[in-house]
């Protein structure tokens, strides 16, 4: 189906497969065996005998089986510290010329995700396969297509290292935009390498009146922000007054869900959402119909899934993975069913615990969704809280009392001898903590049975603090994570829980 104006390359045409044919299985088969090939004569590769796995009648398995598991602490410390100093060949050929600064506000630290240029281009790839794929099944019109993308990510004006260049994902990835992109990408490659995030949103809304933008690709609460600032600009009643062809919103990182009702009172008609799960590691789905429930996982492009049942037997109290966990393959995993996903790529991340935890909601099309984070949970007394209930119930919340709620975030309190679950919310309509409460603690009830038992228990009480967004927004501020990836956590635990709480208390003494 023709509907791009613009000529690919054919290596990129050929990696076009829109329709997925082949089994799951055996598209992953492929994957797995490409990867084992081209990393064999690593030191990687030597260690774990990539050569007798390729050699196996059933290389999945042996590959579990010869190949241990791995966090990011246990991988970093074994291997890729090593190709940081600049060693080529340690987990994938060559040498590492771009690490990605991964780590949220739950990590004290960035973490240093290797960044290969075969990684870049299978992100490239299956980022227009989406595009294709949104094509083929909903006839987008090529009008859309062929306008400007709005990208509000990381800067391109990376770190330098002593081998490598070091930042965000999307800066990266923007910096090594393709040539046939460049004419649509905004806000253009100056704009792109300001490091600082208010200035370069201050940038770009200048800028706005000059782009004929269709698309926005960005973290939820960065766009919402930009948008509002377009409008407050120029005096608008809706952001369509200025860009009047903007129809499609790209997101990932975090649930739409809470951000949708203050998205909808900036447009001035509706837009398509289009989910993505692009991590710093990879890109792992998306959404290929604009009416699909989950996204679709791509099996056939250089990443290698393997599926842990998130349950006491592979996971402790606080999320980690046992040594050696039970991983299923694509064929062998059932609906409605959490798992932690390990993965593979052609980046040298080999049986990594990325960290997510997802459902498959259609195994025919592979399509899940995300339902949380391995440590982003509340299971204080059993009532096995996941960030997908949280999503489910805050939107719930906000349809009944018709508000917007921009961000929030909870943690697990003593309660006397009981606990308690603390709520943080952000909106800026007049409504009660106490309303907020009771609608949430009922919603959570009907959402999660575990959580209704142990509400009559041990988990004695729900406290919510009503606040403005901008509260969140200096906090992370305050820890150097402002704008382009960066996403507030939505459960607060230990050192992080404990600086948000000061940095609260000094917000309030200093009113």
């Amino acid at each position: 189906m023709a509907f791009i104006d613009i000529k690919l390359p054919k290596s990129l045409r050929q990696a076009l497969d829109i329709k997925g044919s082949s089994p799951p299985r055996r598209q992953q088969l492929k994957v797995l065996k490409k990867l084992l090939t081209k990393a064999r004569f690593t030191e990687f590769g030597q260690e774990f005998f990539f050569d007798e796995i390729l050699l196996s009648r059933h290389p999945g398995k042996t590959f579990q089986k010869f190949v241990p598991t791995y966090d990011y602490d246990k991988i970093y410390k074994d291997w890729w510290i090593r190709a940081r100093e600049g060693k080529a060949d340690v987990c994938w050929p060559g040498v590492i010329k771009f690490f990605a600064l991964s780590s949220g506000t739950s990590e004290a630290s960035s973490k240093y995700i290797p960044i290969t240029k075969d990684l870049i281009k299978s992100n490239t790839h299956t980022s227009v396969r989406q595009l294709l794929s949104l094509a083929y099944y909903n006839n987008v019109p090529k009008q859309f297509v062929g306008k400007s993308w709005l990208m509000l990510g990381g800067s391109t004006e990376l770190q330098k290292g002593p081998t490598y260049f070091a930042g965000d994902l999307s800066g990266i990835q923007a910096k090594n935009i393709p040539f046939w992109f460049q004419g649509l990408y905004k806000p253009g490659k100056k704009i792109a390498k300001e490091k600082d995030w208010e200035k370069k949103l201050s940038e770009i809304v200048e800028n706005a009146p000059n782009w004929d933008i269709s698309f926005i690709v960005g973290v939820p609460a960065w766009v919402q922000l930009c948008m509002e600032k377009v409008i407050e600009r120029y005096n608008l009643k809706n952001i369509h007054e200025i860009w009047p062809n903007l129809a499609f919103y790209v997101h990932g990182g975090v649930a739409l869900e809470p951000y949708k009702s203050g998205f909808n009172k900036l447009l001035g008609k509706p837009i398509t959402y289009i989910e993505t799960y692009l991590a710093s590691e990879g890109f792992l789905a998306y959404q290929s119909r604009q009416d699909a429930v989950g996204m679709k996982l791509v099996l056939n492009n250089n990443i290698f899934f393997e599926f842990v049942p998130f349950d006491q037997k592979n996971f402790d109290s606080e999320g980690n993975m046992v040594e050696n966990p039970e991983a299923l393959l694509i064929h062998e995993v059932k609906p409605n069913q959490d798992y932690a996903l390990l993965i593979s790529t052609n980046a040298g991340t080999w049986r990594y615990l990325i960290g997510d935890t997802i459902q498959f909601v259609d195994i025919e099309k592979s399509e899940i969704i995300i339902t949380g984070r391995t440590r982003h949970f509340l299971s204080l007394v059993g009532e096995h809280l996941s960030v997908d209930n949280m999503n489910r119930a805050i939107k719930m919340v906000s349809e009944e009392l018709n508000i917007s709620i921009g961000e929030f975030t909870v943690a697990g309190v003593p309660f006397g001898n009981f606990f308690a679950h603390h709520w943080y919310i952000a909106t800026e309509e007049n409504v009660s903590s106490e309303t907020l409460s009771t609608l949430i603690d009922n919603y959570l009830r009907e959402l999660n049975d575990d959580y209704a038992v142990e509400r009559k228990h041990a988990l004695q009480k729900v406290f919510v603090d009503v606040m403005r967004e901008e509260v969140f927004l200096d906090f992370m501020k305050s820890k150097g994570k402002i704008g382009g990836q960066h996403k507030f956590p939505r459960v607060l635990k230990g050192k992080l829980l404990e600086e948000w709480q000061t940095f609260l208390k000094t917000e309030m003494s200093s009113k």
